[in-house]
């Protein structure tokens, strides 16, 4: 024992506790290791969004991987981020998720991969100096509760985390909708009802309380029993406190002795400080006064439930003022299916319909004539209750007069800046046009310069923005410009400028011409500035409205029914670009995988609270590009990474070897200065 413990304090050992201590290292490592993300996206590391997914499972998880060995780069490199990525799912998971790679070699394997319905990849492989094609099994599958979801052909790693992120959590969502609930919270539902007004022929108010309790019933079943409801018959001081709160429905009416009464009617869902006010109202109808919204109360509950926990699935896309159109192949086709993962628009005329309660977001785009004064009233009070707006406005029409004749274009009159300017954003009556923009090649002119086509570096774009700030560049098109300074003097709203043309830019006003070889940068370069083509407006606002442009329509006898709002109830989000180009198909593209599909989409991800999503999408994604499009310094960079930095690190290899050669000698020199060696060499020298 004392001869061996002498060996382990002698340097004999050194080396075979080395080789212990790295089989120990790796027996540890294989259990728990350590990571560092240095990239800046942090395209390696899980985000908030998924690692509080994982800890909020309630049911068992399992994610089965199929995917065949021995695949040819770049390929087994995505197959190695997928185990990777795993790994950190399983880390940040509670003990409800597993995972587990299939031996594809097996033939019982690959008959579970197809009945999944996981279909094999041809993929291209270099192989005894021979370009061959193989064909490979690269997918996942998902399993939670009863559902199965599949996520096949998965050749890249870029957006890997947020395709199955979001799958996961629609799942999870289809199976419960409280799933992120916790174990104690309640949510709240109130019927405010004034009792006075009995006294009035309302068709259908008796009726009131007992439909909401058994609607009540029915729902909170369905729902683990988690809501508490409650009728209330609010004092008379509460109500305008109420109304501006919750945005209820004020009725008054004069009482014999001459005095004012008030009374109001609502039912409000609400957990925490956010709230959904369901459609439940008093409205005129042929024979006198009705209560409005019993008939299917049921589904206005479910659908205010799942507005307020879930995700809005549902976003309004407003119709009737010649907007583009949601299903032409050359329109917005492809900005329905970019969406379409999460969300699904839902058509609504505003000279027929109210804004169902379901929705949160609705997008104006691309009207071409003018919006009546109720129909911007009803925005108006969507945007007071906290509902989020996205504005693509154009500031010109353009018609075509025939193949051999140049379009014109006539100032786009919406009246939409009646709203917009209130809330302090105005929109150019021009198209802002920059000398960093599109170069379309030509076999005739070589590359000739779109300058209505502005390309946008990531410098100008947001930085702080999780919209923006992992994309490379930005192509807008035909934009006008967009001045949110009277919202930067409102304390109530933040502004953030999403997007700017870069400083030499300038603006097209009149005698709108859009041809190429006839539009040339102004002379006079201090016309040349920086404009806003795209702003981002989140708070209160103020109404554009001082009253209900039709009140007479509630209106008959004593009775009136008010549910005007002078100014939010809650905050809400206001989108404004001055183009709908950027939501065309022109510019997105099938696959939704360019910069402008991203910005796009991650705008409507962050208008229905979704913002974790956007940098999820933007991971790993090569969207930067070079901020000068000068052809020489375009080849300068090209051959630089290519042989550049070779030469540096052999440069520097050489450079540290003489820096050691000189090191030595000095330390021969001042320690060693008689060495018999050195002096017979340098004797046979001659030195």
């Amino acid at each position: 024992m004392k001869k061996f413990i002498n060996w382990l304090k002698s340097p004999a050992s050194d080396f075979a506790l080395l080789v212990i201590l790295l089989i120990l290292a790796n027996l540890v490592g294989h259990r728990a290791f350590l990571r560092f993300d240095l990239t800046q996206p942090q395209s390696y590391s899980l985000s908030p969004a998924s690692k509080q997914l994982m800890k909020t499972l309630n049911e068992p998880l399992s994610v089965k991987v199929f995917f065949s060995d021995n695949l040819p780069s770049p390929y087994s490199n995505t197959a190695q981020y997928v185990r990777d990525i795993l790994v950190e799912y399983k880390g940040a998971a509670n003990r409800n998720f597993s995972y587990s790679f299939m031996d594809m070699n097996n033939k019982e394997n690959q008959t579970l991969a197809s009945n999944y319905g996981l279909n094999q990849v041809q993929i291209q492989e270099v192989k005894n100096s021979e370009v061959g094609f193989k064909q490979a099994y690269m997918g996942i599958v998902v399993s939670y509760a009863d559902s199965i979801e599949t996520l096949d052909g998965i050749t890249s790693s870029d957006g890997f985390e947020y395709k199955l992120t979001t799958k996961i959590s629609k799942m999870i969502s289809t199976s419960d909708t409280l799933a992120g609930l916790g174990a104690n919270d309640r949510i709240k539902m109130t019927l405010y009802v004034t009792d006075k007004l009995k006294e009035f022929q309302i068709t259908g108010f008796d009726t009131i309380e007992k439909t909401v309790q058994k609607a009540y019933d029915n729902i909170n079943k369905k729902n683990l029993d988690r809501i508490d409801y409650e009728k209330i018959d609010p004092a008379s001081s509460d109500m305008q406190l109420l109304a501006d709160k919750y945005g209820l429905q004020l009725i008054n009416w004069k009482n014999k002795d001459g005095s004012q009464g008030t009374g109001v009617i609502g039912l409000v869902i609400e957990h925490g400080d956010n709230f959904r006010l369901i459609p439940l109202s008093m409205q005129r109808s042929l024979f006198g006064y009705a209560i409005d919204g019993l008939d299917n109360i049921d589904k206005s509950i479910s659908d205010s439930l799942q507005s307020l926990f879930s995700k809005a699935t549902q976003i309004g896309y407003i119709t009737g003022h010649n907007e583009e159109n949601l299903y032409n192949q050359n329109g917005q086709s492809r900005f329905s299916s970019l969406i379409s993962d999460m969300y699904e628009f839902s058509e609504i005329d505003l000279k027929k319909d109210a804004i169902p309660a379901n929705i949160t977001t609705i997008v104006i785009n691309g009207p071409k004539t003018e919006f009546s004064d109720e129909e911007l009233y009803k925005v108006d009070q969507f945007i007071m209750r906290g509902g989020n707006v996205m504005f693509y406005v154009d500031p010109f029409n353009e018609e075509n007069q025939g193949y051999y004749q140049s379009p014109t274009y006539a100032p786009n009159e919406t009246k939409l800046e009646k709203l917009l300017n209130t809330y302090g954003v105005q929109l150019g009556k021009n198209y802002v046009l920059d000398e960093s923009c599109y170069k379309q090649r030509s076999q005739s002119y070589g590359n000739v310069s779109l300058y209505w086509a502005p390309m946008l570096q990531n410098s100008q774009l947001a930085q702080k923005s999780v919209i923006t700030k992992n994309l490379g560049y930005v192509i807008f098109l035909q934009a006008g410009s967009v001045d949110a300074t009277a919202a930067r003097n409102d304390k109530d709203v933040k502004v953030t400028v999403l997007a700017e043309s870069s400083p030499k830019s300038w603006l097209m006003e009149k005698n709108i011409m859009l041809n190429p070889l006839m539009t040339t940068p102004p002379s006079d370069k201090s016309n040349e500035k920086p404009e806003d083509l795209a702003v981002l407006l989140e708070g209160k606002f103020k109404s554009a409205f001082s009253s209900d442009p039709a009140p007479d329509k509630n209106k008959e006898g004593n009775l009136t029914a008010q549910s005007h709002l002078s100014q939010s109830t809650q905050s809400g989000r206001i989108f404004v670009a001055g183009t709908s180009q950027i939501t065309s198909s022109q510019l997105i593209d099938e696959n939704g995988s360019e910069p402008v599909a991203m910005f796009t989409r991650n705008i409507v991800d962050y208008m229905n609270g979704n913002a974790e999503l956007c940098t999820m999408r933007t991971k790993g994604l090569s969207l930067n590009t070079l901020k000068n499009t000068d052809t020489l310094l375009a080849y300068l960079a090209k051959y630089f990474n290519e042989f550049g930095l070779t030469v540096l690190v052999a440069l520097a290899g050489l450079i540290i070897w003489r820096m050691r050669e000189n090191r030595r000698k000095r330390i021969h020199d001042t320690y060693n200065p008689d060495d018999t060696r050195t002096i017979t060499k340098k004797a046979k020298e001659g030195k």
